[in-house]
């Protein structure tokens, strides 16, 4: 049995390694989680999370900084509605989905099913842009259907929210880097929300059958995730600039497949 400070690393890397990359952050923690014989706690997770996403903040300092800064230009406006409407129609959406208790199991058979056929929708959809004229411009139909989107990625561990998200982007004729950036940019408050919501509920109804939260565990999880998850995006950044989605495409197939195989 591995120390459990050990196992927080190990965590905190996958968190950081998947929670933007377009694979399912969610997915490969249960994976981890199975291959290392442990359940950590849904409060852990959700923690963790929050560290990966706030790591990613200062890499978005024109458009977050024209949130307070170029709110009088009628573009960075427009931008910063779209955000907040994808936003919305994710949260509301997810509090229906809270009420409703629809969430699928968190298994590794599920995952492994939305790891393949993302992979294949990823590889499919890139091999179908060839060629075809792509757009820089967030139009509403895109702002709607990311919304949705987040939503689908959020009943269905290892669909992954970005990859979700991206595919759908692509698939509206929008630009790999302006996909990638608006995905990265309304996942910021979507994930703290949900990060936030989870927490309150951890502290505010707490499960009375489970063990005292080992928070030196957390910290450290934490930290390791915002660490690797600001490298990351930062090089993903630059690499999709110059470079398709299918080799992504290609590890979730892979991945999948040996999800189905190995660890049902």
């Amino acid at each position: 049995m591995l120390p459990h400070w050990l196992v927080a690393v190990i965590l905190g890397i996958v968190e950081g390694l998947t929670e933007f990359l377009p694979v399912s952050s969610t997915g490969h923690l249960l994976i981890a989680e199975r291959l290392l014989h442990i359940r950590e706690t849904d409060l852990f997770n959700v923690v963790i999370q929050a560290g990966a996403v706030l790591a990613v903040i200062p890499l978005f300092p024109e458009r977050i900084g024209g949130l307070f800064t170029g709110l009088n230009r009628p573009a960075m406006r427009d931008y910063w509605l779209k955000l907040f409407v994808a936003f919305a129609i994710t949260g509301a959406g997810g509090l229906v989905m809270e009420k409703l208790h629809f969430k699928l199991p968190e298994e590794v058979l599920p995952v492994g099913i939305a790891l393949l056929i993302g992979g294949v929708l990823f590889v499919l959809i890139e091999w179908w842009l060839r060629g075809r004229t792509v757009s820089d411009e967030v139009t509403w139909a895109i702002v709607i259907a990311v919304g949705i989107g987040q939503l689908v990625a959020a009943g269905f561990p290892g669909a992954s929210r970005s990859g979700t998200t991206i595919l759908i982007a692509l698939a509206l004729g929008l630009s790999r880097p302006a996909a990638t950036e608006f995905t990265f940019l309304v996942g910021i408050p979507t994930l703290l929300a949900a990060s936030a919501y989870k927490i309150f509920k951890s502290f505010r109804h707490p499960d009375p059958g489970a063990l005292p939260e080992d928070w030196t565990g957390v910290a450290i999880a934490f930290v390791v995730a915002a660490i690797v998850s600001f490298i990351v995006v930062k090089w993903m950044l630059g690499y999709i600039r110059t470079h398709t989605f299918t080799a992504f495409g290609w590890y979730r197939i892979a991945a999948g497949l040996a999800v189905l195989l190995f660890l049902r």
